[in-house]
């Protein structure tokens, strides 16, 4: 397998023979899929239509998991993807993704998914300095 430059979009990670894999643990997942499911359903229920309820099963160091969520189809597609990467994040402590030396996102979807959390992290840090502090 050939190497490929830091910043370029590809599954490292994929290949044993480059480093030993070293999972993260179970509570800093759950908390990862926590952040994602706040930030995917603050997004849709702002930005789109269509809506309905949905489920995401998922199977992480032999505990499994079950996300309700109420998301349109084009989020539910990125969620999901989300949730497969981050499964197979080889760090024990996760980098965050624009700084990660092994990037495992395709760029269509790691644009969308930056586009969200940009989106979602400021308006819901605002939203929680505003109850805070005026309410």
């Amino acid at each position: 397998m050939m190497l490929k430059k830091s910043g370029q979009i590809g599954d490292l990670y994929n290949d044993s023979n480059l480093y030993k894999r070293v999972a993260m643990k179970l509570e800093k997942y759950r908390s990862e899929v926590e952040t994602l499911t706040t930030y995917f359903e603050y997004f849709c229920k702002t930005q789109h239509t269509n809506q309905s309820d949905k489920e995401i099963f998922h199977n992480y160091k032999n505990k499994n998991f079950c996300n309700k969520i109420s998301l349109c189809e084009e989020c539910f597609d990125v969620m999901q993807y989300s949730i497969k990467r981050l499964q197979n994040c080889p760090y024990e402590e996760k980098p965050r993704c624009r700084t990660c030396k092994t990037p495992c996102y395709e760029k269509s979807y790691w644009k969308k998914v930056a586009k969200v959390m940009i989106y979602s992290s400021v308006r819901l840090t605002l939203t929680r300095i505003k109850d805070k502090y005026f309410f």
